[in-house]
């Protein structure tokens, strides 16, 4: 299995070379995501977890990976994270809970301080 870090820098690099495949639309999608990630009535922090609930709940593997690491970038707590988890997993049924598994053992790499078997 590859490291979540290795398939965040993958993924950073798919999408640099699809940014030269098809430059306007993906221009467009990069100033989509500045635009609706700008603090507004909400924050920053606040968008990369309901973004990552999303990515959770509609299964999206690349989603988590670079949403748990934007959140902690922003300064989400682990904490936060976990509780995003729960409401994924609320809004997503069975399936979530497979992707919030996927989303704790990518916060566990990105942020290895306190490992969620250290919390049992």
């Amino acid at each position: 299995m590859t490291s979540y870090h290795d398939r965040y820098t993958k993924l950073m690099a798919d999408m640099g070379a699809l940014g030269k495949a098809i430059p306007e639309p993906m221009t467009a999608f990069s100033q989509l995501h500045e635009a609706t990630s700008a603090d507004g009535a909400l924050d920053g922090k606040t968008k990369e977890l309901i973004a990552l609930g999303i990515g959770v709940t509609i299964r999206c593997e690349g989603c988590i990976v670079c949403h748990v690491q934007d959140s902690l970038t922003m300064g989400a707590t682990r904490e936060e994270i976990q509780e995003v988890l729960g409401v994924a997993v609320l809004m997503g049924g069975g399936p979530s809970v497979v992707y919030a598994c996927e989303a704790l053992e990518a916060l566990d790499e990105f942020a290895p301080a306190t490992p969620v078997a250290a919390l049992d």
